[in-house]
């Protein structure tokens, strides 16, 4: 099971108290204050323009995808084939792959990368990795609480593995508590559209969030297992 971790000293505003997607600024990424952000719909992004500041966020609209709208076309379906998906196997290296400067966009530093390999250490941060031939071949990684999986980025070496892995990560958290599990992927973009991610308001999200946070963790995570 996770181990909790020492109350964070910051207190952040409510997530809809901003007409804007940016709620806060400041505050630290210590273990206790991303989990207090994540149980209240927040999530960290750093911003070029406030160096040396954390930016806290919350979208809305919010991308979430809801597990029954999964899509998996018939050509993913034979690539998944392919590949093998792990858990946890090498989170730090799952990390470094979304980190990757190389990428666009790319906003992972080495602060953020530390913080979310000490959640991990603590149980609440997690990979699900596709592997192919004996190597990673892509994943994806995020924070776990509850039935929430706040899903913090994704990556892939070789095609259609970040996919493989979502994939995969829905079906980990198909279990008896399948339809109250929220999978948040923070925005909506062009490629998670077509793998069934839609937007829902910031309110719709947040009450999805606190019926959420009173499930238990999924089995891969640290939970009771299917049975729960």
């Amino acid at each position: 099971m996770p181990v909790e971790p020492s109350p964070t000293p910051w207190a952040f505003p409510p997530a809809d108290s901003v007409a804007d997607d940016l709620v806060a600024v400041g505050a630290d990424l210590a273990p206790g204050t991303l989990l207090a952000a994540y149980r209240q719909g927040l999530f960290p992004m750093a911003l070029s323009e406030l160096p040396g500041r954390m930016a806290w966020w919350s979208p809305d609209p919010r991308g979430v995808l809801p597990l029954e709208r999964l899509r998996v076309s018939r050509s993913l379906r034979q690539s998944a084939a392919h590949f093998e998906v792990r858990v946890d196997s090498c989170f730090t290296e799952v990390v470094a792959g979304c980190a990757d400067p190389s990428r666009d966009g790319g906003w992972i530093d080495d602060e953020i990368a530390a913080a979310y390999v000490e959640l991990h250490r603590l149980g609440w941060a997690h990979s699900v990795e596709a592997w192919r031939d004996g190597e990673l071949a892509g994943g994806l990684y995020g924070v776990a609480v509850g039935g929430l999986f706040a899903g913090e980025s994704m990556f892939a070496r070789v095609r259609d593995a970040s996919k493989v892995a979502l994939v995969g990560l829905v079906g980990l958290l198909r279990d008896a508590h399948a339809e109250e599990r929220l999978l948040d992927t923070q925005w909506l973009t062009p490629h998670l559209g077509t793998l069934g991610v839609l937007e829902v308001p910031r309110s719709t999200y947040l009450r999805q969030l606190r019926r959420a946070l009173e499930l238990p963790l999924p089995g891969a995570f640290g939970g009771p297992g299917d049975g729960a």
